[in-house]
């Protein structure tokens, strides 16, 4: 019996490339089908989390959502990776900046994931992971960003499993030089590995945790442009 479709995801078989693009929010993801793709066709909408494939100059791309928080990325990235035969997922998200140094609409790329979800520990290992991106990804997106003008800061990001911290680890985590905040990317780097795939975080950074300063959800949805380039670049 065919595992496909899953409980999450209506696509047949062949509906996916072998690169996906992952946002979290499925707007997000109808962005970048309908500004970028040529002939994106609707290849998902359970719960509404919409994934499309199309053509990126001349490459078949997808991309859909992966919702938010590290459960919901852990069986987006799962079926993807185990069901579809997906190679590579890049996820393109926002991020809340650690690092002072950096300004709203820098683009940051997870070398690593520093998390406090235990998301780890169902494969068995009962210490504490920091799980990396795809090599391959990365100096492809590195080289992408250059030849666009765009320098994408690489380093440590924080994979939080809560949005409302009463613990505020934000400055012990900026000591540690980590550059941003988000919630995905250290379930997505599991799973690769997991797998033997490929995946990579590149995020935009939305807002400030220690300032208030932000952009609104409609600037997050519709403005992170070079981002979603670069991840098509390498796509």
């Amino acid at each position: 019996m065919s595992s496909i479709p899953t409980p999450h995801i209506a696509a047949k078989a062949g509906d996916f490339a072998k690169t996906v693009l992952m946002p979290g929010d499925p707007k997000r993801s109808r962005f970048v089908a309908e500004h970028f793709l040529t002939n994106a066709r609707l290849v998902n909408d359970v719960r509404g989390v919409q994934g499309y494939t199309g053509e990126y100059h001349g490459k078949e791309v997808s991309v859909m959502a992966s919702g938010m928080g590290m459960p919901s990325m852990g069986i987006y990235s799962y079926e993807l990776f185990h069901f579809y035969d997906v190679e590579n997922i890049i996820r393109i998200g926002s991020a809340g900046m650690l690092n002072q140094s950096l300004h709203l609409r820098d683009i940051v790329i997870g070398m690593s994931a520093y998390t406090n979800s235990n998301f780890g520990v169902q494969f068995g290992f009962h210490g504490n992971v920091a799980p990396c991106c795809s090599w391959k990804l990365l100096s492809a997106a590195m080289e992408a960003g250059k030849k666009m003008g765009v320098v994408p800061i690489p380093g440590a990001i924080y994979s939080s499993d809560i949005f409302y911290d009463e613990s505020e680890p934000d400055r012990i985590l900026q000591g540690l030089g980590v550059l941003a905040v988000e919630m995905e990317a250290a379930a997505l780097y599991l799973n690769a590995s997991r797998h033997n795939k490929h995946a990579i975080s590149i995020c935009t950074i939305s807002d400030n945790p220690f300032t208030g300063e932000g952009l609104s959800s409609e600037e997050r949805q519709n403005s992170f442009t070079q981002m979603m380039e670069i991840a098509l670049e390498i796509a």
